[in-house]
């Protein structure tokens, strides 16, 4: 059965912020409650204020970007959240764009593949094994991280496409997707993580996707609801060349142009509660483990109180 999780649909400034969503979690079936890297307060922080003020959900980061941040800074924080709410962590990381790389480490990983591989491999040996040492191009650690009964943390990483699919087979416990239709899903994402997967003889990490979606209502523009939620994405090379794979194609220079080719690809779902429904459950049929409900747009456009009415009725729509 494929789970239904929310995601935060906004950077929170005050970790208040992210207290209704994490009820929503609490008090309904949703299954976990994930939040993106944010500018503005650390995920790890807001969810550790969540649990502080009594509301203790599972959670996931996705994705949180690894030039912020030293892969034993990122054992840590992880299981430190793991401790502080006493539910399962997603730990999900991804190397972040070239610009990125650029302006906070003075030049982009030669191999993006390569620094996440050996992120990973930090990652895992601190959290399951305690201690780790590594010395490699990207990373270098050797230190302990003393183990502690806790509940687990899985380590994710962000795939938008089949080099980065196949990597997360190998070694990823979690692939998490972001505004990719479920067709390429299907054809492209799961081949290759099975792929990576069974090279390495360990078992096809589960699939989390990240779906941004609206219900249709009257006086709601679905184009305008697209591009407040998706034109960032769009406008990045890496995104561009993921939709390009899966038939969208996008351009820095049409940014209305790329909301209604999301439309039209299935990037972005709009439609009544039975037609998201069904087509929420492509994901599942398409290989997906986790539906992660993303009403970025509704937020922006009319604030929390629709955002939060949004969820309820989209996972009324699903039957969670």
């Amino acid at each position: 059965m494929t789970d239904i999780s929310l995601l935060m649909p906004f950077a929170p400034h005050r970790p208040e912020q992210v207290l209704p969503y994490a009820a929503l979690v609490q008090w309904t079936a949703a299954h976990r409650l994930w939040q993106g890297q944010a500018m503005l307060n650390e995920p790890f922080q807001d969810f550790t204020h969540a649990a502080a003020c009594g509301f203790r959900v599972p959670t996931g980061t996705g994705v949180t970007l690894m030039p912020m941040r030293h892969p034993f800074q990122a054992a840590l924080q992880a299981r430190s959240l793991a401790l502080s709410s006493g539910h399962s962590v997603v730990a999900g990381f991804g190397p972040g764009s070239v610009p990125l790389q650029n302006s906070l480490l003075g030049a982009p990983y030669a191999s993006q593949l390569g620094a996440v591989r050996e992120y990973v491999t930090v990652m895992r040996g601190l959290l399951e094994d305690g201690e780790v040492s590594h010395t490699g191009r990207y990373f270098t650690c050797h230190a302990d991280l003393p183990p502690l009964p806790r509940p687990p943390v899985h380590i994710g990483l962000g795939v938008l496409r089949p080099r980065m699919a196949r990597l997360a087979g190998e070694a990823a416990d979690v692939a998490i997707t972001w505004l990719t239709p479920a067709a390429y899903v299907r054809d492209v994402l799961v081949p290759a993580l099975r792929e990576g997967a069974e090279a390495a003889g360990r078992p096809v990490p589960r699939v989390s996707v990240m779906v941004p979606l609206a219900l249709d209502a009257p006086g709601r523009d679905a184009v305008e609801l697209a591009a407040i939620s998706n034109t960032g994405h769009t406008m990045l090379a890496h995104y561009a060349d993921m939709l390009g794979r899966s038939g969208i194609k996008v351009s820095p220079d049409d940014p209305q142009g790329n909301a209604r080719a999301l439309l039209d690809g299935g990037a972005f779902l709009y439609g009544g509660p039975d037609e998201l429904g069904e087509r929420l459950a492509e994901y599942t049929r398409a290989g997906a483990d986790e539906i992660v409900l993303n009403v970025t747009g509704v937020h922006m456009r009319y604030g929390e109180r629709a955002s939060l009415s949004e969820l309820e009725n989209l996972l009324q729509a699903v039957g969670a």
